[in-house]
């Protein structure tokens, strides 16, 4: 109200603040502390984004896909490095995430649904959600506290002092309590938000948690939703919070020791199938807030002390870190603690009481890496390829990714790009033009009218209409002569028609992209597991979460692949399906057995590594023939480019004041170890080391 939020739709856009003065933040980058209110821009490579935050939350990376928290981090000082080990650097740092409201200044100043989805799938400026991760700095010795008002009203007296005192609001700050001066500016706007805040809590109407409030009416509403978030998925995360710690089997003598879990709700909330377009955007924040009100529901009605049936306890024990981590311990006691819903965080005061013991370090020259090659690096997942760009045109080759697809988009080489937006500005009309080779394409496939969404140093062809037999992974060459308005955009024929799984593939591809995103479930009109039986949703997690090879290999640690192919811990019956179907994939020879390693941070590798316990895999090994043609063999096609061709390992000169990449040392190590080889483990001076792989030229 205070500064002339118009509820009829306009928001922020006719009020008084000057848009030039709101902090800028930078997706992953360094950020000063914002708190929940304040307004931000947000940069992107053109225009900035102007947004609220509403929400915020800690994002510590240790948190688990399913909410495992490590104790320690459950009420840690900002910028502790780990078990009773806080920060002392001069101005320590928190991952924290942002959700800002991109609407909340009018339709002038907000993204369409187009823009903002773009901005989504290239999760450069934000992320998947529509949210910002950011590395908060604090004050030396500060603490991230729950009173949120306090850091508000801090933050509208230093940093927004001037929208504070701005002449055009309604009614001024300074004249209502009399003075300019930050202490009483700051001692009125308390007594204001407390004001406000005393409203909300004693309305019958709403319920409250933290400074969040919520209708009655759709807290119901949401319990008897059936959908994704709705009332089984709520009685689903209580229960899982209050068996967390209570042991799968008894023992038959003595007592079990004591166990202590604990719980983030805001990446547990994302493990629940279908549940992802309900986390984005500010959905998230009243997710994590009805979350936590079925889980204080779950206390009251258990006597007010957090105490289960089934003998553990549930308590809050961090009200900031991944939308509030609960505390779940077996056997419980509630005469020891005081109000189960105040965080206590006795996840980091226990890591202090005891005595940690010391980390075993690495070798000098030995690097801990998550899995060891030859796995494919995730990050360089479909990246494309620049093949020649001279006076006359620029030609790149790319594969087809299944987002693409789905959204009827095809990135262009920034090179490109970058020419087109000199030329025609943010937006420009292209003609391409699509040859698939050996098929005729219908006319309206062939030749399109397409639009290129153009920053300053990406782009992307928008409403393309892609063939209907094209899949992930495909090899596209593109070809765009420099001024040009049309780009021609053609598929490489193999020699010999290939299977690979149920997939019969006359075209050259990317066998890493078709194990990940070819998987069951997925097609031109969308991604979900929904439907699936067994056998493909068995599929589906194995060529979707297990390592990936540079060769397509996927290969899943088997003791997880319950969890990974529901989310959550499955019901007994779907387990036994599950199991079933492994043995049914394995004698089929669908799926084959093999070994690998899990090392003492939980990370699993393969091959697996010496000193190292070694674990059950089960892996996807898509059927890719070795097609080796002799040195100047001619192509008898006459299409211009080869077959599928079989690379083994080998050395490569580098040049002149290059060197090879720590990756390739690793990769060079593991050939000489397969290789049997009891010298000679380091890269020759001036040589990389370039992995075995199937080339489509």
């Amino acid at each position: 109200m205070y500064f002339g939020y118009d509820l009829g739709g306009d928001g922020y856009g006719g009020s008084p603040l000057c848009l030039d003065d709101f902090p800028v933040i930078s997706f992953g980058e360094r950020a000063p502390v914002l708190p929940v209110g304040s307004m931000v821009r947000i940069a992107t490579g053109s225009e900035p984004l102007y947004a609220e935050i509403v929400y915020k939350e800690g994002a510590h990376p240790e948190t688990g896909t399913l909410g495992d928290v490590p104790g320690w981090v459950s009420g840690a000082p900002v910028g502790a490095e780990g078990p009773g080990k806080p920060c002392n650097a001069a101005e320590p740092r928190r991952r924290e995430l942002l959700v800002p409201d991109f609407h909340a200044f009018g339709p002038a100043l907000s993204l369409s649904p187009a823009q903002l989805h773009r901005l989504r799938t290239r999760r450069r400026w934000i992320n998947g959600d529509g949210h910002v991760v950011v590395n908060t700095c604090y004050p030396s010795g500060s603490t991230v506290g729950c009173d949120d008002l306090a850091a508000y009203a801090d933050h509208l007296v230093t940093t927004a002092r001037a929208q504070l005192l701005s002449p055009f609001v309604a009614v001024s700050l300074a004249e209502l309590v009399g003075g300019t001066d930050q202490e009483v500016l700051r001692a009125g706007l308390l007594g204001l938000l407390d004001t406000v805040r005393g409203a909300l809590i004693s309305s019958d109407l709403l319920r409250t948690w933290g400074h969040y409030a919520v209708t009655c009416a759709s807290l119901a509403d949401g319990w008897c939703d059936t959908g994704p978030l709705g009332g089984d998925d709520l009685r689903s995360l209580v229960s899982a919070v209050e068996r967390a710690a209570v042991p799968a089997r008894r023992r038959r003598y003595g007592l079990s020791s004591p166990r202590t879990v604990y719980t983030a709700v805001g990446p547990r909330l994302r493990a629940f199938p279908g549940a992802t377009e309900s986390l984005r955007g500010v959905g998230y924040a009243a997710a994590v807030c009805r979350a936590n009100l079925a889980l204080a529901g779950a206390v009251h009605s258990n006597g007010g002390k957090g105490a289960c049936g089934n003998g553990s306890q549930i308590t809050l024990d961090d009200a900031f870190e991944g939308g509030g981590v609960w505390r779940s311990h077996h056997p419980g006691d509630a005469d020891s603690i005081g109000d189960p819903l105040t965080p206590a965080g006795r996840g980091w005061a226990a890591t202090i009481c005891a005595e940690p013991e010391p980390e075993p370090e690495p070798e000098p020259d030995e690097e801990v890496a998550p899995v060891d090659l030859p796995l494919a690096d995730e990050a360089t997942l479909g990246r494309s390829e620049l093949l020649r760009s001279d006076a006359e045109e620029i030609v790149w080759r790319s594969p087809l990714r299944l987002a693409h697809l789905i959204d009827h988009l095809f990135p262009l080489h920034s090179a490109v790009a970058r020419e087109l937006r000199n030329e025609n500005g943010h937006r420009a009309a292209l003609r391409l033009q699509l040859i698939h080779t050996g098929t005729e394409l219908d006319e309206y496939a062939a030749k399109q009218d397409v639009i290129a969404e153009l920053s300053d140093d990406t782009g992307e062809l928008i409403n393309v209409t892609w063939p209907r037999d094209f899949f992930p992974g495909l090899i596209l060459e593109l070809h765009w002569p420099r001024g040009s308005s049309v780009i021609r955009m053609a598929t490489t024929r193999l020699r010999q028609p290939m299977l690979v799984g149920d997939r019969a593939i006359g075209h050259c591809f990317d066998p890493r992209v078709l194990t990940r995103e070819d998987a069951p479930g997925s097609d031109h009109h969308g991604d979900t597991a929904t439907g699936l039986g067994p056998r493909q949703l068995v599929m589906r997690t194995v060529r979707r979460c297990g390592l990936l090879t540079l060769d397509g290999h996927a290969l899943l640690d088997r003791s997880v692949l319950p969890n990974a192919a529901y989310g959550r811990r499955p019901a007994r019956s779907q387990a036994t399906a599950l199991e079933t179907a492994v043995a049914q994939l394995l004698a089929d020879r669908v799926l084959v057995p093999d070994v690998g390693s899990r090392d003492t941070w939980g990370q699993p590798h393969f091959p697996a590594r010496d000193g190292e316990p070694t674990i059950p895999l089960i892996g996807y090994r898509p059927a890719l023939p070795r097609v080796i043609r002799p040195w100047g063999s001619a192509d008898q096609g006459g299409t211009g480019l080869r077959g599928l061709q079989f690379v083994p390992g080998h050395l490569r000169r580098l040049l002149s004041g290059c060197s090879p990449s720590e990756a390739q040392r690793l990769a060079f190590r593991e050939h000489c170890r397969r290789l049997g080889k009891a010298d000679g483990w380091e890269l020759p001076e001036g040589y990389t080391f370039v992995t075995e792989h199937i080339r489509g030229r």
